[in-house]
């Protein structure tokens, strides 16, 4: 066992976490295709909306759509949602786990052969249909199989299910064939088949009146069916496509809601048998699941597009209008990056063209900024969907907090466009101002925004560099006599202070130029072409990423690259410092996270991620490091661990295999011996006991504050001071006590004799024997002696110098020669000649050993100044000197 503890954490070492960074959160995740599950809690009396994200599910209310639970995450995906009064059922894989609490796995039912993907709860019950077309009823409670049912998938494969209300022990089964089967699954028997309509079911819902059932077709037609009659009441006819969700109000409106592909929804007057309304681009994908509220005119909708909306009928006509809601991007994020010096919002560009806002507070918080168009008030007017002058994705932007309560203070580049756009953050929408260059054919490739907020840096693939201003919008120059670079231009910055731009270009060349005069001021050959660049303005250093996967740190003071670092094993997606500059955090398509430690030059801390992180950014307090990721929606936060606990960081080896980290929210339950050996493993290495003294070569202060040594040159002062002002009176009965042993046998306590720890305590801290010397020292100084003769006061002192003279000789023996530094050489000498110079200069006995003394130490003190006088130099030369 010792052997197999001793190998795991041999593993460990070569093999473990970050050390630097943990998962904490995701932000922006919401909902995915699988549709809602309602519940309503009866003494909250409230109603909550289950959504599945991938392999976890999140609780929200509807009151106000806060996030009220997150349940423990599943090894897999979820793929079938559902609930009772008491808990939630989760499918992923051939498995189903039952929740508690919304959060804790209770129970586990495995038995398919086949991936789940159909769940219904049915009393003390439950019901499961995998994709080999078997149905499976389970026992809640003893997880064992009540019934199982195997069908023909080319004569029934079900597509859907549902209990009808009244029904007892009733099933209604749709299947892909467009038949439907009534079974009484107490008594395994089917009790009747309906021949269908030609079409595939999708969708089985109750409708409020018993023996009416609302049934979805693939064809696009909603059949209003008695199933207790086999009769239908009404038809209708969706032109949208298949419908994927169906619900009924219950509020005393004869209205149902119909969902489609497109992410459109139509209401229907059951009485009227007509089309009413229509809720056009409700989602922009399909509409996963939609529910109206118990007796209440609320609409709850999902879709894929991850989004949750409450929608209220409260208008004339029977529309329904967008109350509160909650949305994230519906296509994986480009760029994220930290909106102000608090860190607590993050902006968002994904794929899906749209610019959002994240906090990291509160989801009511967030803000969506829309999607960039080239008209604003058609786009208004038509609609995103319909506007034909929106704008592709948004590839990269800057944003600057200075000005921003003024004019825009964000600008963005856009995919394969030249013109470049303004947005305002307070406003929440695309700003004033399109930034185009008259340049044809050509794209932005990066831009930057001054500190100040008043000039946009805009960069293209031609090689010209235009600065506009950011309240006009005006063309205010350009770098270099036709262009900037020979080549396309990867990456531009501008310092804190306006005063110099630097460019990195496809030629292989950076140049730093003035930024006001436009003035070429250096050109530096990089040694491969650059992919991107990033400018720590409060320290001048500037990180270049390269396309042979390495980065240089250049220093914008010196001109000249001080660091390299390679290790990278895919092209670098992005960078990002941490506020004090120290570090530099990267990520590569190698799916690794990298930070380097800048002053060390090395790499102190790596880990692997399941999907290669697209862009990070440090949050500007430094307790965050937030992430955006390939095919992935979120935007994941990973805490600092070094602001909450003393983390030790040493360089990676080169043959340091990183592991892979789950990302935050969707993290497995992780093997708890495991767990432990890692922290055992990490608390080793953060515990270290500092010894006496490092080494015998260098010099150790005492732990004594000043205070202690200070304040006996003015001893008498404090005297005075604190001298009572009538004398003390005596009790008038003080009790006699008897130190005594605590015991069933009362035994008086002896006197102890000095223990070894007291007889080596010279050892221990000389300093305490010194601070002795010295106060009596003080104790016999002119001020506080009796006038009987200075014979007492004369042999005092022979005493107390030949104490030093003789402690100084035996320091070295022990050595403690550099130990106590400032107590053997200046506190001892400033306080006896201070307050005994006189005396001692007219008696040449002491004056004698005073002067043995003083030679002591003055040669201690010589070596010392000389190591002193080396250091100087060599920081001195580090500082002027060009790396």
């Amino acid at each position: 066992a010792g052997n197999t503890t001793d190998d795991k954490r041999k593993q460990c070492k070569n093999k473990c976490r970050s050390a630097i960074f943990s998962g904490f959160r995701a932000l922006g995740l919401y909902s995915n295709h699988l549709a809602h599950v309602l519940r309503f809690h009866k003494k909250h009396r409230e109603f909550y909306v289950l959504t599945a994200v991938g392999q976890c599910f999140h609780t929200y209310n509807v009151k106000k759509l806060g996030i009220v639970a997150v349940s423990n995450a599943l090894p897999e995906d979820i793929s079938s949602l559902a609930a009772d009064r008491m808990l939630v059922y989760a499918a992923y894989g051939k498995h189903i786990s039952a929740f508690a609490k919304n959060k804790e796995v209770v129970h586990t039912y495995t038995g398919h052969q086949g991936d789940v993907h159909l769940l219904l709860p049915f009393g003390d019950h439950l019901i499961s249909v995998d994709k080999d077309n078997v149905v499976i009823i389970w026992d809640v409670e003893s997880e064992d199989t009540y019934l199982q049912i195997s069908y023909d998938k080319a004569s029934f494969e079900v597509s859907a299910l549902m209990h009808p209300s009244t029904y007892l022990n009733k099933i209604l089964f749709g299947s892909s064939q467009g038949s439907l089967q009534l079974w009484n699954i107490k008594s395994n028997k089917l009790l009747f088949t309906f021949p269908g309509w030609a079409s595939a079911v999708t969708v089985l819902q109750q409708t409020p009146a018993v023996d009416v059932v609302g049934v979805g077709l693939a064809s696009g037609q909603i059949i209003i069916h008695n199933i207790r009659c086999n009769e239908t009441l009404m038809k209708f006819q969706q032109d949208w496509g298949p419908v994927t969700a169906l619900s009924f109000r219950t509020d005393g409106h004869p209205i149902m809601a119909s969902g489609s592909p497109i992410g459109h929804i139509g209401l229907w007057d059951l009485e009227e048998k007509k089309l009413v309304s229509q809720m056009r681009d409700a989602h922009t994908t399909a509409i996963a699941g939609l529910t109206f509220l118990q007796n209440e005119p609320l609409l709850i909708t999902n879709g894929a597009d991850n989004a949750i909306r409450v929608w209220i009928f409260d208008v004339a006509g029977g529309d329904g209008r967008l109350l509160r809601h909650r949305t994230g991007h519906s296509a994986p994020p480009t760029k994220i990056k930290h909106n102000d010096q608090s860190g607590l919002n993050i902006l968002s560009a994904g794929q899906d063209g749209t610019l959002q806002s994240f906090s990291t507070v509160h989801e009511r918080f967030n803000k969506s900024l829309g999607h960039g168009t080239l008209n604003k008030t058609r786009a208004k007017k038509k609609g995103v969907t319909h506007d034909t002058a929106k704008l592709p994705a948004i590839t990269t932007f800057a944003s600057e907090t200075a000005r921003q309560s003024d004019w825009d203070g964000i600008i963005a580049c856009h995919r394969g466009f030249l013109v470049t756009t303004t947005w305002n953050y307070q406003k929440g929408s695309i700003g004033a101002h399109k930034l185009e260059p008259e340049l044809w054919s050509y794209v932005v490739q990066a831009v930057d925004i001054t500190s100040c907020g008043n000039f946009a840096v805009i960069a293209l693939s031609s090689g010209h560099i235009d600065v506009y201003n950011m309240q006009s919008g005006f063309h205010r120059g350009h770098y270099g006599k036709d262009k900037a670079h020979a080549g396309p231009v990867r990456g531009v910055s501008v310092d804190a202070l306006n005063q110099l731009t630097v460019s990195v270009g496809a030629d292989r060349l950076l140049k730093i130029w003035r930024f006001k005069s436009k003035e070429l001021l250096h050109t530096h050959s990089l040694p491969a072409a650059p992919a991107s660049s990033l400018l720590h303005r409060d320290s001048g250093m500037l990180a270049i990423a390269l396309d042979d996967f390495t980065i240089q740190i250049l220093d914008m003071e010196t001109r000249r690259a001080v660091r390299r670092f390679s290790g990278h094993r895919g092209q670098i997606n992005d960078m990002t410092f941490s506020p004090d500059g120290r570090w530099l955090i990267t990520a590569s398509m190698d799916c690794a996270i990298r930070t380097w430690d800048l002053p060390s030059g090395s790499l102190v801390d790596c880990f692997l991620v399941d999907a290669a992180a697209v862009s990070l950014s440090m949050s500007p307090t430094g307790n965050f490091l937030a992430s955006s990721h390939v095919d992935g929606l979120g935007i994941y936060l990973w805490s600092n661990n070094t602001l909450c606990s003393m983390v030790s960081l040493r360089p990676l080896s080169a043959d340091y295999e990183p592991t892979v980290i789950m990302l935050p929210g969707t993290c497995p339950s992780k093997d708890t011996e495991e767990e432990e050996v890692l922290d055992a493993d990490s608390s080793e290495m953060l515990e270290y006991i500092s010894p006496a003294q490092l080494d015998e070569h260098l010099v150790t202060l005492s732990l004594l504050p000043d205070s202690r040594w200070k304040n006996l040159l003015h001893l008498d002062i404090i005297k005075k001071k604190n001298k009572p002002k009538e004398p003390p009176k005596l009790p008038k009965a003080a009790p006699f006590f008897i130190p005594t042993i605590p015991g069933l046998v009362p035994q008086f306590a002896l006197p102890t004799t000095p223990s070894e720890d007291q007889v080596n305590a010279l050892d221990s801290d000389p300093a305490e024997y010194l601070l002795l010397g010295i106060y009596y020292c003080v104790m016999i100084s002119e001020g506080s002696c009796d006038t009987e003769g200075w014979n007492n006061k004369f042999k005092v002192l022979v005493i107390i110098i030949d104490f030093f003279q003789k402690y100084l000789k035996i320091v070295p023996i022990l050595n403690l020669k550099w130990r106590s530094f400032e107590f053997l050489t200046l506190n001892n000498v400033m306080l006896l000649f201070q307050l005994h110079l006189r005396f001692i200069a007219d008696q040449p006995e002491l004056m004698e050993e005073a002067e043995s003394v003083s030679a002591h130490l003055e040669e201690t003190w010589m070596s010392m100044q000389t190591l002193l006088n080396q250091n100087i130099c060599l920081l001195s030369y580090i500082k002027s000197a060009l790396l």
